[in-house]
């Protein structure tokens, strides 16, 4: 296929791992940014073989291993603190870790750094307020007054997505799953070299991101999705550590103190069943298919998303032919891990069957190692 004029709307980690495969397949890209300051959480992120496989296939790999913390295996403890599992995890690409522990703040200097070396024109605190197909392009009117064309629009704008709701009205809407997730960052602790997951009706887990830095996550039934206040925000996330009696989890407890530090997210989930694109605007990422964090794939799923978009936009011989070749590669993996990880927080939560989590991990990694 030609070389394409691509307007990414976006400026996540889907939308920036887009722009870095578009541009090194010689697309010409635009990204824009609803966001004026560009910012995102400044809590981690965890990411698993098929991401590591990503990087090294985006031509980042140093700059991301660099800036995050490698392990190879996870530690599975009950909730009294007793090691019940140490599982390893399989390395996809020879000579490199596993998994990453990486800040979000890090991830996104990393993305944001090589989409703008390689580049795409990156405008920031600009919004696509209209989208207009002619058949021959899309003709797109922006929140600054200006206007573009382009031959394909990717809309790479989460869960909310406006563009979703522009080219799809009618597909599926976010659900609340009754379950959230709090997050903290604490200076590493030297025995956390390794996702430490500990297990029960509270799910912590700690969260490597570099020598001197770590997270932790905590899943907790949230009924009603209630909205909480900034402040009093840490001696709400404390609250919730009260039925965790591991001694190490009880005394970093006492160590979250500052409002606005806690990170807290309900968590919802998204799938949709039909079409990902319409004409010459396709979705990728949370705007087709968000996921809870139980299985620690959803920004992988959108980064894969983007290098399979890439791959059929070069192999196609048509652009609504990779558009439909892009669906039929993404659907069934993305399918699962959405199911899989909503099932997880579901049988946390009472909602359905109890699912152990160790062995979902384990069927997890075996289907992410399978090529995209």
């Amino acid at each position: 296929m030609k070389r394409l004029q691509v307007l990414i709307i976006g400026g996540g980690i889907g939308g920036l791992t887009c722009a870095i495969a578009l541009r090194r397949d010689g697309h010409a890209v635009d990204l824009i940014e609803r966001d004026p300051k560009w910012s995102v959480y400044g809590v981690g992120i965890i990411q698993q073989g098929n991401v590591v496989r990503a990087m090294v296939q985006l031509g980042v790999i140093d700059d991301y291993l660099g800036a995050g913390f490698g392990f190879d295996h996870v530690e599975v403890f009950i909730p009294t603190g007793r090691s019940v599992a140490r599982i390893p995890t399989p390395a996809l690409v020879e000579g490199y870790p596993a998994n990453v522990g990486i800040g979000r703040p890090a991830l996104h200097k990393v993305l944001g750094d090589r989409t703008i070396a390689a580049g795409t024109k990156v405008r920031l605190g600009v919004i696509a307020e209209r989208l207009a197909e002619d058949g021959n392009g899309v003709s797109v009117s922006f929140s600054d007054g200006t206007n573009a064309g382009y031959d394909l629009v990717v809309g790479a704008d989460g869960l909310y997505s406006t563009t979703r709701d522009q080219i799809l009205p009618n597909s599926e809407k976010p659900e609340f799953t009754g379950q959230a997730v709090w997050r903290y960052n604490f200076p590493r602790l030297p025995e956390v070299r390794e996702l430490c997951a500990y297990e029960g009706p509270t799910g912590v887990g700690l969260v490597p991101l570099s020598e001197q830095l770590m997270y932790m996550y905590v899943t907790t039934p949230e009924p009603g999705n209630p909205w909480y206040q900034r402040a009093g925000l840490a001696a709400a996330m404390r609250s919730r550590l009260e039925s965790v009696p591991a001694p190490v989890i009880r005394k970093l407890a006492e160590q979250i103190v500052d409002d606005d530090a806690v990170v807290y997210r309900p968590l919802e989930w998204l799938f949709l069943k039909g079409d990902w694109h319409k004409g010459r605007v396709v979705l990728i990422g949370d705007a087709v298919h968000t996921t809870t964090p139980h299985l620690g794939q959803g920004a992988g799923m959108a980064i894969e998303d983007s290098i399979v978009l890439a791959e059929e936009l070069t192999a196609a011989g048509t652009l609504d032919e990779a558009l439909h070749a892009f669906r039929e590669r993404r659907f069934e993996r993305c399918r699962y891990i959405v199911q899989s990880s909503l099932a997880i927080c579901l049988g946390q939560i009472g909602k359905g069957p109890v699912v152990e989590s160790a062995k979902a991990t384990r069927e997890m990694f075996i289907r992410v190692a399978a090529p995209i």
